[in-house]
């Protein structure tokens, strides 16, 4: 079996296979979705949701995406990756099928997303400081008080917090 077969299993050929892939300006499933670095099933989810429109059906059933749906793709991942939700993804997207300007929302939404991050970084320090205050009281108790059945000393409720 030549490596730029599709079937080769070897990491190597699967290399090859992909630097050997012939873009046409259309693509199956399992191809935008290799290439998008997420799965043919993620490809199907988006579309349903509508971040992906649905493609061309040709006269077997498959599935063909025009290039724009791998750019689309990438869109989609990057702001993922930057923390946006599905939903607020899909009003850009939408946005941008209207034609509109989309960097003032897309502003807001990552100012949004940075005060949240504020917030639960303020939680997550005010829980390390509870934490820090019940192994502080662990090491201070004699296990041999610890005779409730019902409770343990180390998780009692007047602790102080410093």
């Amino acid at each position: 079996m030549s490596v730029t077969e599709p079937g080769a299993r070897s990491p190597a050929s699967a290399t090859c296979y992909a630097t050997a892939f012939q873009y046409d300006g259309r693509m199956r499933i399992g191809e935008l979705a290799a290439h998008g670095g997420v799965t043919a099933k993620t490809v199907r989810f988006y579309e349903s949701v509508g971040l992906l429109a649905p493609p061309t059906r040709l006269a077997n059933g498959y599935r063909e995406y025009q290039d724009d749906a791998l750019a689309r793709l990438h869109f989609i991942r990057d702001s993922q990756a930057a923390g946006l939700s599905l939903a607020e993804t899909r009003d850009i997207l939408r946005m941008k099928d209207e034609g509109q300007r989309t960097c003032h929302h897309t502003r807001e939404l990552v100012q949004r997303h940075l005060e949240d991050i504020d917030r639960q970084i303020e939680s997550l320090l005010a829980a390390k400081g509870e934490l820090a205050a019940l192994a502080r009281r662990a090491e201070t108790l004699d296990p041999a008080d610890c005779d409730d059945p019902n409770r343990c000393q180390v998780l009692g409720l007047d602790i102080t917090v410093h």
